[in-house]
């Protein structure tokens, strides 16, 4: 499966196949959220259970009408059975504080993280040597 990029959202290698892991460096548009739903549920119908980092350090926020597309509700019901670990590493507060809560009523181990070694270890994995 080839590596994802589109717009602010890039595909980190690991060194796990089942890991799968991003990193956001500005804002995410209403095309990037759909391409990154296609993407997962691709990944979804063709590998079933994986993990997920996302790095968002570099973010700059998101267009709030991308969470109501079709592609992005769906994707977002899939992971809930097919991810099984979710690391979030630089959310900000409020998004930091529903991934904990969400942790505690979804199906998936959510946790949130300031350190990105942290969020490897979490996942079990590391970034695949160039």
């Amino acid at each position: 499966m080839t590596q994802f990029s589109h717009g602010s959202v890039h595909q980190i290698p690991t060194d796990a196949p089942d890991v799968y892991a991003f990193r956001v460096t500005g804002h995410i548009d209403d095309d990037t959220s759909a391409a990154m739903a296609d993407y997962m549920n691709d990944v979804f119908d063709k590998t079933g259970k994986v993990d997920m980092l996302l790095d968002l350090t570099g973010f700059t926020g998101s267009d709030w009408d991308s969470m109501l597309d079709g592609d992005v509700i769906v994707s977002r019901f899939r992971a809930l059975s097919n991810v099984r670990r979710y690391a979030v590493v630089g959310a900000p507060d409020r998004a930091a504080k529903m991934i904990e809560f969400m942790d505690k009523i979804i199906p998936v181990e959510a946790k949130a993280f300031e350190s990105v070694a942290d969020a490897w270890a979490f996942v079990e994995a590391r970034p695949a040597a160039a």
